[in-house]
């Protein structure tokens, strides 16, 4: 009996002591687990943030490197179309004032040899017998309307569409020789008549060419400053006209200007045509 009771003693002994062991070993291993579970909770937003402090540098570098590349980009842009521009206006005021020097030399040959225009002998040169001062002049003038004329257009948001064709402007010259040929060559009854002749063609060559009321206004306006301009220098004696009827000048040499003016307008439109737009700084 005694031994029997020692063995049960002993029995329930080792399982109480296996139980608490297991427990014992369960209970660890829960601690074990809670830990890594803080800690992770603990350690995964410091790397987090770990992670964006040492991506936010690289980003920003970056994007300071795309708006800087995107910058340089648009000022090497901005710069070569700038000089396209300039290159264009040039070419543009240069073959403006030769024509214009050339049709002054033409037209005002034709004036002289009909005695329209008389010009003191000190200042006649050789070249086409006529003053040195009067191509330059008539040369800066074509460029000053050339230029003029495609600015106010875009200006005026009406850009000039009728008749936009070389083969056009090359009968307009053809008709402002032909005006300015019958100023020296009609005769009519009284001067009067010549200029309201001389008007009605001016009219007409602006309805033909032109038909735009920027084109008239210019054409208006540059008549009457070129109207002053000419009595100014014939009151000081720079040169004279045969007949004055219009104070000290002829009665048609508006409608001369006039029909000039829509020439090199013209013309200045169609050199101006495929010019690029001059970049705006914002």
């Amino acid at each position: 009996m005694p031994r029997l009771e020692s063995c049960a003693w002993s029995c329930s002994c080792t399982a109480r002591g296996r139980h608490r062991t297991q427990l014992g070993g369960t209970a660890a291993g829960l601690a074990a687990k809670v830990g890594e579970m803080l800690s992770s909770s603990v350690s995964s937003p410091s790397l987090a943030m770990v992670g964006r402090g040492a991506r936010s540098p690289s980003t920003s570098s970056a994007s300071s490197t795309t708006s800087s590349t995107t910058s340089t980009t648009s000022s090497s842009s901005s710069r070569s179309s700038t000089l396209n521009w300039s290159q264009h206006l040039v070419q543009r005021s240069v073959v403006l004032f030769v024509v214009g020097a050339f049709m002054a030399l033409v037209l005002n040959l034709l004036q002289i040899q009909r005695n329209v225009t008389l010009f003191p002998d000190e200042v006649i040169s050789t070249l086409f017998s006529s003053a040195w001062w009067v191509p330059p002049c008539c040369g800066t003038a074509a460029a000053v309307v050339g230029l003029l004329y495609p600015c106010i257009d875009s200006h005026l948001g009406e850009p000039h569409k009728f008749k936009r064709e070389w083969a056009s402007v090359m009968r307009c010259i053809a008709v402002f020789v032909g005006i300015n040929h019958a100023s020296a060559k009609l005769d009519f009854a009284n001067n009067v008549q010549l200029s309201l002749t001389l008007a009605a063609l001016s009219l007409g060559l602006w309805w033909t060419f032109d038909r735009s009321r920027s084109g008239l206004g210019l054409g208006i306006t540059i008549a009457f400053v070129a109207t002053l301009i000419t009595q100014f220098l014939v009151y000081n004696g720079v040169y004279q006209y045969t007949s004055p009827d219009f104070l000290y000048i002829r009665s048609w040499l508006p409608c001369i200007f006039f029909s000039g003016g829509v020439t090199v307008g013209n013309i200045g439109r169609q050199l101006a045509m495929g010019i690029p737009e001059k970049p705006h700084n914002d």
